[in-house]
Order: C-alpha cells, then structure tokens, then sequence
C-alpha cells in the first residue's frame, strides 16, 4: 500500500545493474573483437530499474495516473495472477489472448456461457471487472483442491504454477531430478546448499567448506603484507 510499501525480497536494484553490466560487456567484447577497440561502459541502479519498470511506467507518462496496485497480478491483463483454492493453496495463472479465455471457461470454469458475457469478452473488459469476475472464479476454484485447480489449467493448456512455501521449495521435485542440491561441509557438519543457476557440461561449480569464524584470519592478514608478530599483538589486544 502507499502507506506501507513492501520491500522486494532480494537486492534488485543491485541485480538490474549487474545484469545491465553483464550485457554490456558482452557487447564491448564483441565489439573489441570486430573494431579492436575497447569501450567504456556506464551503468545505473536507477536506469537499471526504471527499465524493469516495463511499460507499466508509461500509463503515467506527462501526469496521467498510473495503473492501480494489484499485488502480485498482471497490471494490465485479467485473470493474470494468485487465485485462492479450496484446500487453502494458492494457484498462479495467467490468459494471455482471448482463445485462452473461451478455453478457460469451457474447462476451467465449465462455464462456456460466460466467455460471451459481455461485461468479460476482451481484456480490458476483463480488466475493468476484476472485482466482479474474481467472485466467479473464487466460486469455482474454492469447491475445488490445489490440484484440481492445476489439472484442470493444464488441459487447457494455460500457463500456471502452484505457488510454494519455503518448506514446498525445499522439497520441489524438480529441483531434486536436476540434481540442484549438494551438501557442503560446515564446522557444524554437512548442510545442504543449491547451486547457482544454469548447466555448462564444460565445467562443474565449485562450492568449497564454509569456513569458521576466524579460519583464515592469518593467512589474509599475512596476504596483506602484515608480520606474524603483529598478528600475534593484535590478537593478544583482541583487535582481532
């Protein structure tokens, strides 16, 4: 809400750039590998995210309002987003043109009537009534389970996904058949740890021990060009 934004659950600004950063170099070396001249690259945290704004951000152009809050729904697109089902779980969906939506209420709904409603028959109507269309398909998806929901979606063959807990993520199947789970030492045993996105049949990653509090302490400093008797006094005054 205005009065309570929520914060993103990641660093995105920091990864938007990164991101940017990456694609840049990317296309420095290639230039360098065409011209063999070298670039300098520029970029921005809030260019970087002003971009992931998307279109969105254009409803607002030249003081026009922008498009209401909608949580985790499409903006601009209906039904696009979480839908409450009977068991308790959450289902996310998303219609993307108008075939979908006839498909949608002939299999999902079992209410072919209702792709002809004109209060709903293209999405900017669609848009428009959410409020009014949500109660429709709360009515159906609450005599429903999680799974049902799902079953149901994918004969239709609209995108969706069940939307998982932390525990549900922990025990994902796919993440298990792609063996995207290894166990990493730790000075309190084996501890599971998932790696980085993406396959590369050239190389494995590389997910070394977590060390302990203070394991390498000597051997930075000693790095850093610092003698081991002072070490040895910044030890004894607790500086480190």
């Amino acid at each position: 809400t205005p009065e309570a934004p929520s914060k993103a659950g990641n660093s995105i600004a920091d990864i938007a750039a990164g991101m940017y950063a990456y694609t840049n170099i990317l296309a420095a070396l290639l230039q360098r590998a065409k011209t063999g001249k070298g670039s300098t690259i520029d970029v921005s945290m809030l260019e970087s995210l002003g971009e992931w704004m998307s279109y969105p951000l254009y409803y607002a152009y030249d003081g026009a309002s922008p498009p209401p809050r909608n949580g985790a729904s499409h903006a601009t697109i209906y039904p696009y987003g979480p839908f409450k089902s009977g068991d308790g779980g959450t289902v996310m969906l998303g219609l993307q043109n108008e075939r979908e939506w006839v498909l949608f209420c002939e299999i999902v709904l079992d209410n072919p009537l209702l792709a002809k409603d004109e209060r709903f028959d293209k999405n900017f109507k669609r848009n428009e009534s959410r409020a009014d269309l949500l109660v429709i398909i709360d009515a159906c998806f609450s005599k429903l389970t999680t799974d049902q929901v799902i079953a149901k979606l994918d004969q239709a063959q609209i995108a969706n996904a069940r939307l998982n807990d932390m525990q549900g993520l922990w025990s994902h199947e796919q993440l298990k058949a792609r063996n995207r789970w290894i166990d990493v030492g730790s000075p309190a045993g084996p501890i599971p740890a998932m790696l980085p996105p993406g396959l590369n049949d050239s190389y494995q990653y590389r997910m070394d021990p977590i060390p302990a509090v203070g394991q390498h302490t000597d051997s930075i400093l000693t790095e850093i060009g610092i003698a081991q008797s002072e070490i040895e006094k910044m030890r004894s005054t607790g500086a480190i």
